[in-house]
């Protein structure tokens, strides 16, 4: 039964990943639909709804397989200093899976939440370009998929 649910865990984590990439890309297409005049690096142009509620659900969706995968996949390999030498090899990897999953997260985070600013409704931005920020974060959100998804896996194999 256990097998079972870990695998629809993961089947639910990778497509939110997948979800939240391709809304990541499909904001950034969105974004380059409207108006804009490039001056050099200065460019000022338009928001577009369209594009704000792509990042927004982009970033939802990553955040929401991030914590998904961090409450079904509980670490038990939290350890001290000097257990870290004692410590087996799948706990290490659970642990290494973790620490990267959380840095893909904060930067993959930044990138949808600054890209979807740019596009919000009140804000018709002129200043340096902040190109492909959204698709850039989209990517990052596919990264983000292979070591939560990795992290979930090897921190169940620690739990047995």
């Amino acid at each position: 039964m256990a097998k079972i649910v870990g695998f629809f865990v993961c089947l639910l984590i990778i497509a939110l990943d997948i979800g939240a990439g391709i809304c990541g890309i499909e904001a950034e297409m969105a974004a380059d639909k409207v108006k804009h005049l490039k001056l050099w690096i200065f460019e000022c142009r338009d928001p577009s709804n369209e594009a704000f509620k792509f990042g927004v659900a982009a970033a939802g969706l990553m955040a929401l397989a991030h914590i998904i995968a961090n409450l079904f996949g509980v670490c038990f390999c939290f350890f001290s200093n000097s257990d870290h030498h004692k410590a087996s090899p799948n706990r290490q990897l659970t642990t290494a899976c973790l620490i990267l999953s959380w840095i893909i997260l904060a930067f993959g985070e930044f990138m949808l939440v600054m890209g979807t600013l740019s596009n919000e409704k009140a804000r018709a931005s002129c200043g340096f370009t902040h190109h492909h920020m959204l698709s850039v974060g989209g990517i990052i959100c596919f990264v983000h998929c292979l070591f939560v998804v990795a992290y979930y896996l090897f921190a169940t194999a620690a739990a047995n």
